[in-house]
Order: structure tokens, then sequence, then C-alpha cells
């Protein structure tokens, strides 16, 4: 028998997030294995020798809140549910040829998500959380509104500061950002096992800086996509990996220099665990970037208190 215990925080759920009742069945999802090598070939890959990282790199990431639980009853009498919530998106620069880290933009909205028309913008002291109407009020809804508006400022961010040469990382899937040039999604959660069980085995047997080769993932979207374990102290079998993914825009010979690019990069900025509950996957400019958009999110409790004496 072999124990594993998983170096997140328990706070943060796990790094393999399979569901409760065992671990996940096979994914729906379409998979082309065979773009950078055959399936019956794959195996683990090392980054080529003498390759370098860029010497500019850009981190998106992402920060969301509930400030307040709401009700809200229209002139019809009829309640709706509803929340209030701060969200704000920034990028940090890191110029690898000098050692040094920025966060070079930062922006911060607020909102109140609820399916209630009509609204004026709610007043909590010197905040205004303007209306974003959702279709429905159920908590998962809820939740997705303001998870789409925290991605559509990511977004309005992502296409910030950038140089010839540089590349952007994007802290969750890229999707919407797919059009931009040298972009990278980061994605630190699993929560499904996307290749058969064979090809599996190859992801989770990789060492540190090692990756997988590159296959076409389908989903809702298509894209390129690799794994890649990050260094660190062994662990259980997932323990330090993390999935890129490109456009499927590009030419099979683009992506796979993406993800021999990443493969160089994303080492560098690998955490520990004595600095991060959620080490190594969650790189150090971003959690760096998470604790200043937080900080710009205000004090949840006088926000609290502000919209409990509007509302009253």
């Amino acid at each position: 028998m072999k124990l594993h215990v998983d170096a997140w925080d328990p706070a943060y759920g796990q790094s393999f997030d399979a569901s409760e009742s065992g671990p996940p069945g096979q994914s729906t999802a379409q998979i082309q294995p065979d773009v950078e090598l055959p399936a019956d070939a794959w195996r683990a890959i090392d980054p080529p020798a003498g390759l370098a990282a860029p010497g500019s790199v850009l981190i998106v990431d992402g920060v969301q809140r509930i400030d307040a639980r709401v009700w809200i009853t229209d002139d019809e009498g009829t309640t709706h549910p509803g929340v209030a919530a701060s969200y704000a998106a920034g990028v940090v620069c890191c110029e690898l040829e000098r050692g040094s880290a920025r966060v070079a933009t930062t922006r911060i909205e607020r909102g109140l998500f609820t399916p209630a028309e009509n609204l004026a913008a709610v007043g909590a002291g010197n905040v205004r959380y303007p209306p974003r109407r959702i279709s429905r009020g159920e908590p998962k809804d809820l939740a997705l509104g303001v998870q789409r508006h925290m991605r559509a400022l990511e977004v309005g961010v992502s296409g910030e500061e950038r140089t010839d040469g540089d590349l952007l990382i994007v802290d969750g899937p890229l999707q919407e950002r797919a059009h931009l040039p040298r972009a990278l999604g980061y994605i630190k959660t699993h929560r499904v096992e996307y290749l058969p069980t064979e090809l599996t085995a190859v992801v989770t047997g990789l060492r540190g800086g090692q990756r997988t080769p590159v296959f076409v993932l389908g989903t809702s979207w298509h894209r390129f996509a690799w794994y890649l374990r990050l260094p660190g102290p062994a662990g259980a079998p997932w323990s330090g990996i993390v999935r890129a993914e490109c456009s499927a825009d590009l030419t099979p010979a683009d992506a796979v220099a993406l993800a021999h690019l990443s493969a160089v990069t994303l080492p560098r900025f690998a955490s520990q665990a004595y600095k991060d509950p959620r080490a190594p996957q969650n790189l150090v400019p971003i959690a760096g970037l998470e604790r200043k958009l937080r900080a710009m999110l205000g004090d949840a409790r006088l926000l609290h208190r502000a919209l409990s004496r509007a509302a009253a």
C-alpha cells in the first residue's frame, strides 16, 4: 500500500479534484494525441538543450469575492436572490533578463448580480455596486455570473503591456484570449482525466521539468495542450502536474515550440510549500498578484456593514 498526502492546504481543495465516489470516468472530450508523437511512442520530453526562457513574461490573473448575499423584492412582490461581489484582474511583468518583476496593470470592478430587473446601483459608503442582471438566481448561476465578469476583466487586461518576443501566461483556460500571440493558458487543478489510461501513465511518470507530447484537446472549444511537472518534492502521482494550452489556430510546429518554451519558463516560477499552501503549482508571481488584488478589494467586513446599512 502507498500513502500520498496532497501538498496543497486542504482549504484550497486538492491538485487533482476527483469526485467523491472515486476517480472520474473517462472524459468525453475529443483527444488527438499524435500531434507531436504517435500515441504508441508517447514519452516524457525534456526541454531542448540550450533553449532559453523569453526575456519578458507577462502573467495574468484575477480574484473575486462575495461581499454579501442579498434578497431583492420587486414592485410585484417577487423576491429574487442576489450577491454583491467585488472582482479584480491584473498583470505581472517579469523581466527575466534583469531578474525583476512588477505589477504592471490592475483593475477592479464590483456588481450586484441578480435576476431582478430595473435596478439602480447600490451604494455602500463610497463604493457602488452597479446591477449585473443574470438569467436565474440559483447559487450556481450567481457564481457563474461573477466568474464571467471577472474573466471579461482578465481579457481586458491581457492585451496590455505586450512587447515583441514576450510570453503571456493566463492563469486558467485560454478561451477568449486564444487570439492573442504567444499566449498560454495555465491550469493547475485537474477535475477530469482527459487522456486514456496508457497515456495518463506518461503524465504521472513525469519528472520535474519534463512534459508530455502536445495533443489536441476538444471540449466546447479546441486547443493544443500538454502536461508538465513542476520541480518539487516527490508526492502523489499528480503532485506538481499542470496543464498548459495554446490556440488551435497555430500550426503544430508552433504549438510544439510553445510547449518547449513553457518547459524552460514555468519551472522558474514554481512556488515552495513553506511559502504557499498550493505549491508548486501556484506560481510565485501569481501568488503575489493575488495578494495585491485582494488588498484592492477592500475590507470585506466594512463593505458588508455598509451594504447592510444601505439595505436598512
